[in-house]
């Protein structure tokens, strides 16, 4: 009923976790080489007779739209060698396909990563499993699910749960990977110069270098033309506009962000945001509220900006003003986070 699709290029270090996590669930899996020099091919083969070749065209959509067709099951669920599925109800799965015959399923994806040594888990939905009857992709990058009748799409969320480490890496291995991508957004770029969703994913490539101020020069472009605020990608703009206020030291600048305040305050994540910004600005007594908010919030994305990670700060605020067994009290709500366990010692 359903098939695994996989694309990938000298992916030797990471598919035989990816692929071992497949076979359990019985369902046909299908690998497209688009060029490997290493063992990929080998490693795809030891798990299914159905390898491919495909010549790289700079087309992620070509590849994928390849993989498709080689597919015998109506379902396709990519997957991306990177990734390795978790936790599958597959039999729950099958039911909410016949449900939702022509939708597209989200399943849910954890993103691991570290930045200046610390470990970050972040979560977000990802449209995957859909009917290839009725679907097909576009966009040489970042490739988009369309209907081949050109209709709306809609959604329903899948039981199924994947990690990814894809964000991961040194600065060097991200910027290399980073400007493989910028330079086929920008081509898309040209065909659709009011695409948001490109002038997104082209900010999010310089901030995943660090170049801050290239990236608010995207990020300022989207915000500027009319976009859906419940988006997933507008909220993780709004997000990362703020951030780069921040990294580039314009804190005055960042509190415009109070203008949307009410479009994106449903999530732990603006909210711990919109904390940083007020202690940036020195407006501790705000930025205290603006944590303490965040903890209160059931919608998250970055795990700990609802918890010890807002928690974290507010302690560090008590620690400057010279409260510190209020300091102290916050730190202790942070659990096992270092950063909390190092100030601990400290005071």
């Amino acid at each position: 009923m359903i098939s695994f699709c996989i694309i990938g290029k000298n992916e030797e270090p990471v598919l035989d976790k990816c692929l071992s996590a497949l076979t359990p669930y019985g369902c046909e899996i299908i690998f497209v080489d688009t060029g490997s020099t290493d063992k990929t091919r080998e490693i795809a083969m030891g798990y299914t007779d159905k390898v491919y070749d495909f010549p790289w065209i700079n087309d992620f959509s070509a590849a994928r739209n390849f993989s498709i067709s080689k597919a015998g099951c109506d379902f396709i669920l990519p997957v991306d060698c990177d990734e390795v599925i978790t936790d599958f109800d597959i039999e729950e799965t099958k039911r909410l396909i016949k449900l939702y015959p022509e939708r597209v399923g989200r399943l849910l994806r954890i993103n691991e990563f570290t930045r200046e040594n610390e470990n970050f888990l972040s979560n977000e939905r990802v449209s995957r499993l859909f009917c290839k009857r009725l679907y097909h992709y576009e966009c040489a990058i970042h490739e988009q699910l369309v209907r081949n009748d050109g209709g709306i799409i809609q959604y329903y969320s899948i039981p199924l749960t994947m990690s990814h480490g894809g964000y991961d890496g040194s600065l060097e291995m991200r910027r290399a990977k980073t400007t493989r991508n910028r330079v086929l957004l920008l081509e898309e770029l040209k065909k659709n110069p009011q695409d948001t969703y490109i002038l997104y994913q082209i900010g999010k490539t310089f901030y995943m270098e660090k170049k801050y101020e290239d990236a608010l020069y995207y990020f300022d472009r989207v915000m500027e033309l009319d976009v859906d605020p419940k988006l997933e990608y507008v909220q993780d703009c709004v997000e990362g506009y703020g951030y780069c206020l921040i990294e580039t030291k314009q804190y005055e600048r960042a509190l415009g962000l109070l203008g949307v305040y009410e479009e994106f305050s449903s999530s732990s994540d603006f909210v711990f945001l919109m904390g940083l910004i007020y202690m940036n600005n020195g407006m501790l007594d705000e930025a205290v509220a603006e944590f303490t908010k965040a903890t209160e919030k059931t919608i998250v994305r970055v795990q700990g900006t609802d918890s010890f990670r807002a928690n974290y700060n507010i302690g560090v605020i008590y620690e400057c003003v010279g409260e510190l067994e209020q300091a102290r009290s916050y730190y202790e709500k942070c659990g096992a986070f270092p950063p909390a366990l190092e100030r601990l010692k400290e005071i």
